[in-house]
């Protein structure tokens, strides 16, 4: 868990973090979170001399924003946890409740690689692969909170299977996890990762090349087809994966530059605030909750 206090501006004003203790189960999690939470709000306090307004928090799995309620983490073992009245009784205060890569991109779209862009789609490429479409300085969730899940768009019909039922979904062949499995399996080490990947594609071996390519190929692909659909201006790049640079940007840009026809061909850039725009993002949810608050009154 990360968690920090973030100033109106989006000002990191102090950070910590701590394990989830998923391993003792999804009470513990939970109980986890809102210890947290308090635990931050009392040091706020102590620190700047008042506690915090409001409080973010950005969970992954299902999230039901509308409602507040965690509704499923497959990693953290949790079902329909109405997270938000939770926090709001532990800490007296109001409480947004946002999905992780949803509230992430809202940090890169605004204050991040995407600020001053319109319309943005905010790829992480991490464990799996998720989405956050941007609009006009807000991230749109959808009708059902799926919004953006790229990562299961089928790009290799018949591929390879994936948990969500379907078979050559995108994160089976361009996620973190993914390059790392095609790279381990390739060079014989169980320990191989996507980052030892991309050091051997640098290096010049055909069989990292070959690895890296697949994966490229697949990700414009996938790309192609939310540029098609949501025609933005920026494409913002994150996760582990975009920290291999521009041995990812460089062929990932010429290979959607490939695949355009009558598209518009976006910025393709890489993120900006790193494993700080979850954090950031859930700040600015809950200056978004006491402005509206705020609007609402007068």
């Amino acid at each position: 868990m990360k968690a920090a206090l973030v100033g109106v501006d989006g000002d990191l004003l102090h950070q910590a973090r701590r394990p989830t203790g998923r391993e003792r189960g999804p009470d513990a999690v939970v109980e986890g979170i809102l210890d947290f939470a308090a635990e931050l709000r009392a040091y706020g306090a102590g620190r700047f001399g008042e506690p915090a307004s409001a409080a973010g928090v950005a969970v992954p799995g299902i999230v039901d924003e509308g409602r507040g309620i965690a509704a499923y983490s497959a990693n953290l073992g949790w079902h329909d946890v109405p997270l938000r009245d939770l926090l709001a009784e532990r800490l007296g205060s109001p409480v947004a409740l946002g999905h992780d890569v949803r509230t992430g991109g809202l940090a890169e779209g605004r204050i991040g690689a995407g600020k001053g862009a319109d319309r943005f789609f905010f790829v992480p490429l991490g464990t799996g692969i998720a989405g956050a479409i941007g609009i006009d300085g807000r991230v749109e969730a959808g009708a059902h909170g799926f919004a953006g899940e790229i990562g299961h768009i089928v790009v290799r019909p018949g591929g390879t299977p994936c948990p969500c039922g379907q078979r050559g979904c995108l994160e089976r062949f361009a996620s973190a996890s993914a390059v790392s499995q095609a790279w381990a399996r390739a060079c014989g080490d169980p320990d191989a990762d996507a980052a030892d990947c991309a050091k051997a594609v640098r290096s010049g071996d055909t069989r990292a090349q070959a690895v890296w390519q697949e994966a490229v190929d697949a990700l414009a692909d996938g790309l192609v087809t939310a540029v098609t659909l949501l025609d933005p201006r920026t494409l913002i790049i994150g996760g582990g994966l975009a920290e291999a640079g521009e041995t990812l940007f460089a062929p990932l840009r010429e290979a959607v530059r490939r695949r355009i026809t009558f598209q518009k061909l976006p910025s393709i850039v890489p993120a900006a605030l790193g494993d700080t725009a979850g954090c950031l993002g859930a700040g600015l949810l809950a200056w978004d909750l006491l402005n509206a608050s705020t609007t609402s009154r007068r």
